[in-house]
């Protein structure tokens, strides 16, 4: 049987469909300095929208309970995976026992001085930090980001170079907008990272999610 990705019909039939934004978008060639981001939510949502794992379609997730919405454009990294790798590392750095990853690919924040005015769009980012997050025993790790070729934010190289109030902002948000009324919220933030951290994560997310997936994501990126 002719292999779908080596076959040239089989790869123009593919094309009538539209991919799967978690594993049927490469995270990059240049990964992990410059990744693929797929946006999810904008600062104008009212509501916070997350990817259906199995249709790859938005599904709305939740409304914002309170007025805070989203400071930058929010989504995750394609094919990548908050698995034991991740974990172990967050358990490294933290020195906390049984940590493991949320199974989920890796959320990233991208900032930029433009409106973007929906999300289910593809941009490229580099990282430059992120935060250490913590949802009960479970990594939760948030890459930040700037847009690629931004008139404002494409000079500053590390999270360190970021002013304060954009980092309390985004940590604000992060650890109010899993809110719910009589629920209990065991988030956490235990450490701001700089980008060699930020790389580091992600390289073990790509790993954790060609684990998890039978290399996966090796397999696509070779067939492009």
């Amino acid at each position: 049987m002719t292999d779908r990705l080596s076959d040239p019909i089989g790869r123009l039939m593919g094309l009538r469909y539209k991919s799967h934004p978690w594993h049927g978008v490469s995270i990059g060639r240049n990964a992990p300095e410059v990744v693929t981001a797929f946006i999810e939510v904008v600062p104008t949502d009212t509501v916070k929208y997350e990817i259906d794992k199995d249709s790859g379609y938005l599904r709305l997730d939740r409304p914002q309970k309170y007025s805070n919405v989203v400071p930058a454009i929010y989504g995750f990294i394609p094919q990548t995976f908050c698995g034991d790798l991740v974990g172990e590392y967050c358990m490294e750095k933290t020195g906390k026992k049984d940590i493991k990853g949320d199974g989920d690919p890796i959320d990233i924040v991208v900032l930029t001085e433009k409106t973007i005015a929906h999300g289910d769009i593809l941009v490229s980012a580099r990282p430059i930090g992120g935060f250490r997050m913590l949802d009960g025993n479970e990594a939760d790790d948030k890459i930040i980001a700037v847009l690629s070729n931004d008139v404002v934010y494409n000079h500053y190289t590390d999270l360190s170079d970021i002013p304060d109030l954009v980092i309390e902002r985004l940590k604000h948000y992060f650890l109010t907008y899993k809110d719910m009324p009589g629920e209990a919220n065991n988030s956490e933030i235990t450490h701001t990272y700089g980008m060699a951290e930020a790389q580091e994560v992600l390289r073990r997310s790509i790993n954790d999610y060609n684990n998890r997936f039978d290399n996966l994501g090796q397999l696509l990126y070779d067939h492009k």
